[in-house]
């Protein structure tokens, strides 16, 4: 239950736990790299820079510190909690990941195939490559040494963050951004977190949206519901002081602003609340409002100082909306 599945998706949940905890030490101390390494016996080799585990007794622990982290579910859980990565289901920390290792090879014969599970260089480096975008300045170097002769490495950085993810996310569509990517931070005490969004219309039909919760990928929640509702109001807004929504047109809804929208949400929060079957949805209340509002503002400003490119956008949205 705590990695949730014995799939290669649990075998890499248990290397994105020690991966979490080796991010918090980094984003909490002077140090800024990751170095991830598959090594040529199966193995992964995680390690960074930051300022050690402590080994000394910790507070509700019996033994040592270094002892607890390795054998008490959640020993050790950090009280920075903004800036805490939550890669894992439950953020359990490596107790999980010390009492599920173990050497051993699964193989297989079947059919005349031969079938043995290891761990994925690009399914690691996908979720790497985010958590460097999410967090601007991280630096994570993944190698594989799995096989001396194919060996190979990725430094994975980005001084742009979720503006750059942006950027990502639409490399793999050819079409034309008709504008440029709108991208801001702001830390709101009344949610007791930190915000980070950038977003974009191109000129394809399709919607690329990610959403996250202290680094945690998410399938929705509060955070996203405030990113439509505040777009939907600033794109009704400006459609309607443009004289292109009459008085007696509706509203555009939130669920008709997607259309060739790439976008990346994520908050950092104090006491993240995540809720579903598997924990993917982020239920704080007021996260929702806030989020609405600065995107509102934000959005709202943009459209008034650059209405010729605002007119791209807008024109689409409103003629999307009135032919459903």
């Amino acid at each position: 239950m705590y990695i949730g599945s014995t799939s290669e998706l649990g075998l890499r949940q248990m290397v994105f736990e020690a991966v979490g905890r080796a991010v918090d030490e980094v984003l909490a101390g002077p140090a800024a790299s990751v170095d991830i390494t598959l090594t040529p016996d199966g193995g992964v080799c995680v390690a960074d820079g930051g300022t050690g585990v402590p080994v000394y007794e910790t507070e509700g622990a019996d033994g040592p510190g270094l002892e607890a982290l390795l054998t008490h579910v959640q020993a050790g859980v950090s009280t920075r909690s903004r800036h805490e990565v939550t890669i894992g289901f439950c953020s359990v920390g490596l107790a999980v990941v010390n009492a599920l290792s173990r050497r051993m090879t699964a193989e297989v014969r079947r059919e005349g195939v031969r079938w043995v599970q290891e761990i994925s260089f690009h399914g690691l480096e996908e979720r790497f490559r985010e958590l460097a975008y999410l967090n601007r300045g991280l630096e994570i170097t993944l190698t594989d040494l799995r096989r001396p002769d194919e060996s190979h490495s990725v430094r994975l950085h980005s001084p742009g963050g979720t503006r750059d993810f942006v950027d990502f996310l639409d490399g793999h569509t050819a079409a034309r951004a008709p504008v440029e990517t709108i991208a801001f931070e702001r830390d709101d005490p009344r949610m007791a977190g930190e915000m980070d969004i950038a977003f974009r219309w191109c000129s394809c039909p399709d919607e690329r949206v990610r959403s996250f919760a202290n680094s945690r990928p998410t399938i929705g929640g509060t955070h996203m519901a405030g990113f439509r509702n505040g777009t939907a109001a600033a794109v009704t807004a400006y459609a309607r002081a443009q004289g292109l929504l009459t008085p007696t047109d509706p509203d555009i809804g939130a669920d008709r602003i997607g259309a060739g929208l790439t976008a990346v949400v994520s908050v950092k929060l104090d006491r993240p609340e995540f809720e579903g079957a598997t924990r993917g949805v982020l239920g704080n209340s007021e996260v929702r409002d806030r989020v609405e509002r600065a995107v509102r503002d934000h959005l709202g400003r943009w459209l008034k100082e650059d209405p010729e490119r605002a007119a791209a956008v807008i024109d689409r949205i409103v003629r999307g909306a009135r032919r459903d």
